[in-house]
């Protein structure tokens, strides 16, 4: 049997309703936890989730295990596992949770992938990037000087709103206060933040909401209607067409490596790091729930400071 063949027990249904209502988690962070937890049906095999214990799931993990899985994939469905007990057994009195002190192998924490001041500022100083004058061409700029001049998630910038709305149909999760000069983000776990918008998205920004109307249909949805960013259809943006749209732009101007949302995200945590030194404040940019999580850019500065030592240092040289 496959997982898509797999039957979602009514549990696993309200604990994903759970999540979606209450915490506000993504589609994707859903679909994600789903699949987990028909893997652990499928493991199942046959017995029920309350009469799992801690051996069962110890068990489970080394099958898979065995089967090829990465240590990264394992520690995210213990995850799923863990996070799906601690909110079903109290309500129906099991004794403990089955995964709570449940192990997954070791994961080597990689380095995120960020582009330098120069490449990037070759990016979004690109002819490709600034020659043309658009609906779609100024909304593309606004969009990527936004994600780096704040850091924000992919999610975070589809979700955003011209202005706090509140209606029968739509209430906004994240907006653009261009008064203040700030962007109101609802992160990951329902994690509310603000973020400065520096002076150039600001431009940006202001540039599409002047040919934003050619886009916008006239008797759209709710959502439609209150978001800051439209597809060609007029219709709030997908994620898919974001990252299409940077993909696109990166390489036509000539950056030498592809280049998603999530990178200007972390281009702009470590360039702001790099200048500031201040961990704490990049971390509540970030909306990082652990300053752990936000410590992995003081190691990639750590990388940038090595290589200029190791180019200038005249010690540091090898000899030819």
């Amino acid at each position: 049997m496959s997982l898509k063949d797999v039957d979602i027990p009514e549990p696993v249904e309200q604990w994903i309703q759970h999540l979606e209502t209450n915490r506000r988690y993504s589609g994707h962070t859903l679909a994600a936890y789903r699949r987990d937890l028909q893997q652990l049906v499928l493991l199942a095999d046959g017995k029920q989730l309350n009469q799992l214990v801690n051996g069962n799931i110890r068990h489970f993990l080394g099958r898979l295990h065995a089967q090829g899985h990465e240590p990264r994939s394992l520690a995210r469905m213990l995850a799923a596992w863990r996070g799906f007990y601690k909110w079903w057994a109290p309500q129906i009195n099991m004794a403990t949770n089955p995964a709570a002190d449940v192990r997954a192998p070791k994961v080597a924490r990689a380095l995120p992938k960020a582009l330098s001041v120069d490449q990037t500022q070759a990016l979004l100083d690109a002819p490709v990037m600034t020659a043309q004058n658009t609906p779609a061409a100024l909304r593309d700029r606004a969009m990527f000087e936004l994600f780096y001049s704040s850091g924000l998630r992919l999610s975070e910038l589809v979700s955003l709103d011209l202005a706090y709305t509140q209606t029968k149909d739509h209430t906004s999760q994240s907006w653009i206060n261009l008064t203040d000069k700030e962007v109101h983000v609802l992160g990951k776990g329902g994690k509310r933040r603000a973020v400065p918008i520096g002076t150039q998205a600001l431009e940006a920004i202001g540039r599409w909401l002047e040919l934003r109307p050619q886009l916008a249909l006239p008797h759209g949805s709710d959502s439609d209607q209150a978001a800051l960013f439209l597809g060609a259809r007029g219709r709030r943006i997908s994620p898919r067409i974001v990252q299409i749209q940077l993909g696109r732009l990166a390489q036509l101007a000539g950056l030498p490596t592809h280049v998603h949302p999530h990178v200007l995200r972390h281009s702009f945590a470590s360039h702001v790091l790099q200048s500031a030194q201040d961990l704490r404040a990049v971390q509540e940019m970030l909306g990082h729930a652990n300053i752990s999580t936000t410590q992995l850019y003081t190691r990639l500065d750590f990388q940038h400071l090595a290589k200029a030592y190791d180019s200038a240092h005249p010690r540091s040289r090898r000899k030819s």
